[in-house]
C-alpha cells in the first residue's frame, strides 16, 4: 500500500505543486514573522548593550506618569544637580556625570523644514566629551551656549556642515532658535547613528535650559565603577545612599529594559503578520481541500480496485493522508526557507529605514515549530474529508465507468447555516462589548466562522448564480459549454470561488469600515469645528508637531480675526487613572469652536484651580460640579482641581480640560493644534498668508482651511488601508492558484469529453474560449460573493459602532466594480495554461482515454 501511495504521489506531483504552493505562502508569513521579530529583537539588544556600554550604574527620577511604548512617549523626571555630588560620595563610584538627554529636539535642514523621524527619537543632550563610543569626526566640541554638535547621520540628512548657522526646535520651544554648528560626531564601528537616532548636543547649561527648561537639572546621572567594585554592588550602594525616590539600575538592566520596551512594539507587528498568515492559510485550506477532492474523484476506479484486491478503508484513508503529509512536509520546508528569506529582507529594510545595525539572521525555534506544525496540520486537515470519502468507495465502483455522483447538499447547507449562525453570535457579542473582556477574539472568531459558514452555504447558491452569470457569455457555443461546465459541480465551483471570496470579502469589509470612518469624521468635523483656519502638522513620530504659543496673540491681533485658540494635550493621571487631558489658550473655544454644550456648571471659563470634564467622565467616575480631583501631569507635582463645569461628550471634544496655566507641566508645553475664527465677511484668502508668515519660525506646522485640514486628517487612514490591501493580495494570489488548479484538474478529468467535443467540430480556439468562460464565471462568482459578504461584515461593524461616532455608512462602489472587473481578468489569466493544455489534447488519444 505504501508503494502504491508513493507511485500515486509521483504520478500527480504537478497537480499537487499548486496546492503545496498555497501552504508555502502561508508558512512563509508565519515563519517570516518570527524570524523578523527575533532578528530585530537581537538587534535592539546589541544596540542598547553598545549604547550603554560605558555606564555601570544609572540614576534617574521616577516618571510622574508611567507609559508603555504603545501608550505614548515617556517623559523623564529631572533630578537635581546636587545629586551628582551625593553619588560621587558613594564608595566605589569613580566617574560620575550629570546627563541631559531627552526626545524632542529637531534640527531644521537646509531646505527650511524640520527633520522628522519615523520611530527613532530625536535626542537633545549635553556634550560630555569623546569616549570609546563617541568620537568627533569634524570640528570641535561646543564651548558657548550658542554652539551645537550633531551626529553624522543627522548632518547628512539635513545637508548641513560645520560652520553653518542652523535652526533648532527644542522640547521647551517650538520657535526656531539659531545655533552655530561647530562639530560632527560618529560612533565606534564607523557608524553615523545608533539605531537611526538623531542627536543634537549643546553645552550643559544650554541643554538644561533648552531641554528641561531650568538650570541645575539633569535627566539622569551615570556612574562608572571604581576598580574592585562591581556594577551590582555599586548599584546597591548608590540606592542605599540616595533613598527610594530614584530608579537605580546597572547598565545591563537599563539596556535590557529599554530593549524590552521596543520589543513590545515589535510584538504588535508580529501579530499583524500572523493574522495575514492565518488568512493565507484559510484560503490555502480551500485550495488543498478542492485539490484532494478532485484527485479522489478522479481516482475512484483506482481506489475501488485497491479495495477489491484487499485494501481496507483505513488503508485508503492512510494513503490519502500520507499524500497530504508528504505535500505538507515539503511545503513546510520550502515555506520555512522562504520565511527566513522574507524575514531577513524585512529586517534589512527596517534597518535601512531606521538606521539600525541588523544583527545576524537567526532562526528561532518558534519559527521552525510553527512552520511544520501549521504547514502539516493544515494540509492533513484539509485532506481528511476527501480521505474519509475515499474510504467509503465500494469495490463495485471499479466496474463502473463513472465517478461517484455528486451528493445532496442538505448536510453541508445545514452545517453552513449553523456555522454562520455561530459567527453572527460571536460578532454580536464582540461588537456590543458583551464578550466578557474578550472583544477582539470574539470579533475575529465571528469573522472566521462567518467566512467559513458562507463558504459552506456557497454550493446551495452556486448553480443558479453561476447560471445567471454564465448567461452573459451564452451567445456562442463555447460560452454555453463554459457556463454548463462551471455549474455542473456546485461543490467544486463553490470551494474554488470561496477561496477568492475570503480575500475580497476582507478587503471590502476593511474598506467599508475605513471609508465609513472617514465619512463620519468628515461629517462630524464639518458640523462641529467652527473655525475657518486650522494650524496643524503631520505627525511622523511619537511627538506631534507643535508651534510657538506667542504666535497666537499675534494672530488674534490680525484684522478680521475674531478668535485664535491653541490646543494642548497630554497623558496624565486623573484620579489615579491614565487619561488624556487637554487645555486651550482661549476657554471660549470649547463652545465657540467645538460647539460644546454645558450639562452642568459653567464651561465658558476655567479658573487656575478648576477643570472641566465631559459627561462620560462624570458618569463613569461619579463626579459632579464641585468634586475635587487630583491630577498628575508629565511634569511637576500633583495638583488638585475642582470640577467647575460638565459638557456633553462628543468625538471631537477632550474628556478633561485643564486651565492654560497647567500646560507648563505638559509633556509638550506648546500647542499641537490651533484654530482661527474669522469675523463675518472676512475672506480666508486675506488672512491665511498673514498667519503663515507669523508661523515661519515654526516649520513643523502649516495653515489650512477647514476642508483641507479635515481631508489631511482623514487621509491618514489611507496608509493602513493600502497596507492591508497589499498584504491581503497574497490571499487573492492563492485564490488564483486555486482556480488554475481546479481548471487543470478538471481538464484532466474531462480528457475523453474534450476529445469527443474536438471530434465533432470544436476547434482549438473554441476549446480555449470554453475553458476561459468557465474560469471567468467562477472568478466573478467568487468576487461577487466576496463583495456582498465584505459589505455585510463592514456594515455590521459600522452599525454596531454607531454610538462610537460611526454615523455614516460609506460603500466603496467604485472599488466593488473594480473587484468584479479584476475578477474577470483574473479568470482569463488563470485559464491560460489549462486552456492551452485542453486545446493541445490529442483527439484520438483523448477519445480512447480511460
Amino acid at each position: 500500500m505504501f508503494r502504491a501511495t508513493l507511485k500515486s504521489l509521483l504520478a500527480r506531483k504537478v497537480r499537487l505543486v499548486l496546492s503545496g504552493l498555497a501552504v508555502v505562502l502561508g508558512v512563509m508569513f508565519v515563519s517570516g514573522a518570527f524570524v523578523l521579530t527575533d532578528t530585530l529583537g537581537r538587534s535592539f539588544d546589541a544596540l542598547f548593550a553598545d549604547g550603554f556600554s560605558d555606564i555601570d550604574v544609572n540614576v534617574a527620577g521616577k516618571p510622574r506618569v508611567a507609559l508603555s511604548e504603545s501608550e505614548g512617549e515617556q517623559v523623564v523626571t529631572p533630578v537635581p544637580a546636587s545629586l551628582v555630588d551625593r553619588v560621587k560620595a558613594v564608595p566605589g563610584a569613580a566617574d560620575v556625570k550629570g546627563v541631559v538627554n531627552a526626545d524632542g529636539t529637531r534640527l531644521i535642514g537646509s531646505n527650511g523644514k524640520a527633520m522628522t523621524s519615523f520611530g527613532p527619537p530625536q535626542l537633545g543632550e549635553n556634550w560630555l566629551g569623546e569616549s570609546d563610543l563617541v568620537r568627533l569626526r569634524e570640528g570641535r566640541a561646543p564651548q558657548s551656549d550658542t554652539e551645537i554638535v550633531v551626529n553624522a547621520a543627522l548632518a547628512e540628512a539635513a545637508k548641513v556642515k560645520v560652520g553653518d548657522t542652523v535652526g533648532v526646535l527644542t522640547p521647551m520651544s517650538s520657535k526656531r532658535q539659531d545655533f552655530t554648528l561647530v562639530g560632527v560626531f560618529g560612533y565606534s564601528g564607523d557608524r553615523d547613528s545608533l539605531g537611526g537616532v538623531n542627536e543634537v548636543a549643546f553645552t550643559t547649561p544650554a541643554a538644561q535650559q533648552q531641554i528641561l527648561g531650568k538650570p541645575d537639572l539633569f535627566t539622569n546621572v551615570t556612574v562608572r565603577a571604581a576598580d574592585g567594585s562591581t556594577p551590582a554592588a555599586l548599584r546597591d550602594a548608590v540606592a542605599a545612599a540616595i533613598g527610594p525616590d530614584y530608579e537605580v539600575k546597572t547598565g545591563e538592566q537599563l539596556a535590557a529594559d529599554t530593549s524590552a520596551g521596543l520589543k513590545d512594539g515589535l510584538s504588535f507587528i508580529n501579530k499583524i503578520l500572523l493574522g495575514f498568515a492565518a488568512v493565507a492559510l484559510l484560503v490555502g485550506t480551500f485550495l488543498i481541500l478542492n485539490t484532494f477532492s478532485i484527485i479522489v474523484a478522479q481516482r475512484t476506479r483506482e481506489l475501488a480496485l485497491l479495495r477489491a484486491v484487499g485494501a481496507s478503508g483505513r488503508q485508503v484513508i492512510g494513503s490519502v493522508v500520507l499524500e497530504a503529509l508528504a505535500v505538507g512536509l515539503i511545503a513546510s520546508v520550502l515555506g520555512l526557507g522562504a520565511g527566513i528569506g522574507v524575514g531577513a529582507l524585512l529586517a534589512w529594510v527596517f534597518g535601512q529605514q531606521g538606521g539600525l545595525a541588523v544583527a545576524g539572521i537567526g532562526v528561532p525555534a518558534a519559527a521552525v515549530i510553527a512552520a511544520f506544525t501549521v504547514g502539516m496540520v493544515i494540509t492533513v486537515l484539509a485532506a481528511l474529508l476527501p480521505a474519509l470519502r475515499a474510504s467509503r468507495i465500494p469495490p463495485i465502483a471499479a466496474m463502473q465507468d463513472v465517478a461517484t455522483p455528486d451528493r445532496p447538499l442538505t448536510r453541508v447547507t445545514v452545517g453552513g447555516a449553523v456555522v454562520t449562525g455561530i459567527g453572527a453570535v460571536l460578532l454580536f457579542l464582540g461588537l456590543t462589548e458583551r464578550a466578557g473582556g474578550h472583544t477582539l477574539w470574539a470579533v475575529l472568531g465571528g469573522v472566521l466562522f462567518a467566512l467559513i459558514g458562507v463558504a459552506l452555504l456557497t454550493p446551495l447558491i452556486s448553480r443558479p448564480v453561476v447560471a445567471l452569470l454564465g448567461s452573459i457569455f451564452a451567445w456562442s457555443v463555447p460560452g454555453k459549454l463554459g457556463r454548463l461546465n462551471s455549474g455542473r459541480n456546485p461543490r467544486r465551483t463553490a470551494i474554488t470561488a470561496a477561496a477568492l471570496m475570503v480575500g475580497i470579502a476582507l478587503v471590502t469589509g476593511v474598506t467599508v469600515i475605513l471609508d465609513s470612518a472617514k465619512g463620519s469624521i468628515t461629517a462630524l468635523a464639518e458640523d462641529t469645528i467652527k473655525a475657518e483656519l486650522v494650524i496643524a502638522g503631520d505627525q511622523s513620530g511619537p511627538r506631534p508637531p507643535s508651534f510657538d504659543p506667542a504666535v497666537l496673540d499675534e494672530i488674534a491681533a490680525l484684522p478680521g480675526v475674531r478668535l485664535a485658540d491653541g490646543e494642548y494635550g497630554d497623558m496624565a493621571l486623573v484620579g489615579g487613572k491614565r487619561t488624556w487631558v487637554a487645555a486651550g489658550s482661549d476657554p471660549a473655544a470649547l463652545q465657540g469652536v467645538f460647539g460644546a454644550k454645558a450639562t452642568a456648571g459653567d464651561i465658558s471659563r476655567i479658573g487656575p484651580d478648576q477643570m472641566l470634564i465631559n459627561s462620560d467622565v462624570a458618569e463613569n467616575r461619579n463626579l459632579s460640579v464641585g468634586s475635587t480631583v487630583t491630577v498628575q501631569l508629565s511634569r511637576g507635582e500633583a495638583r488638585t482641581y475642582t470640577v467647575s463645569g460638565i459638557y456633553q461628550s462628543s468625538q471631537l471634544t477632550n474628556p478633561v480640560m485643564l486651565p492654560a496655566q497647567a500646560t507648563r507641566d505638559f509633556a509638550i508645553p506648546q500647542p499641537i493644534q490651533g484654530y482661527v475664527q474669522l469675523a463675518p465677511g472676512t475672506r480666508i484668502e486675506e488672512v491665511q498668508p498673514q498667519v503663515e508668515r507669523l508661523l515661519a519660525d515654526s516649520p513643523e506646522v502649516s495653515v489650512a482651511d477647514r476642508g483641507a485640514f479635515i481631508k489631511q486628517q482623514t487621509g491618514q487612514l489611507d496608509t493602513p488601508l493600502k497596507m492591508i490591501q497589499i498584504l491581503l493580495a497574497l490571499a487573492i494570489v492563492i485564490a488564483v492558484l486555486g482556480i488554475v488548479n481546479t481548471l487543470a484538474l478538471s481538464v484532466l478529468e474531462r480528457t475523453r469529453e474534450l476529445g469527443l467535443l474536438r471530434a465533432i467540430g470544436l476547434n482549438r480556439a473554441q476549446t480555449m474560449r470554453m475553458i476561459t468562460v468557465e474560469a471567468v464565471v467562477i472568478s466573478i462568482f467568487g468576487a461577487l460573493l466576496g463583495v456582498v459578504v465584505g459589505t455585510g461584515l463592514g456594515t455590521a461593524v459600522i452599525r454596531a459602532l454607531k454610538d462610537e461616532g460611526f454615523t455614516h455608512l460609506v460603500l466603496p462602489w467604485g472599488q466593488m466594480v473594480t473587484f468584479l472587473i479584476l475578477a474577470a481578468i483574473i479568470g482569463v489569466v488563470a485559464a491560460a495554461l489549462p486552456a492551452i493544455r485542453a486545446a493541445r489534447i490529442n483527439v484520438l488519444g483523448a477519445i480512447a482515454h480511460d
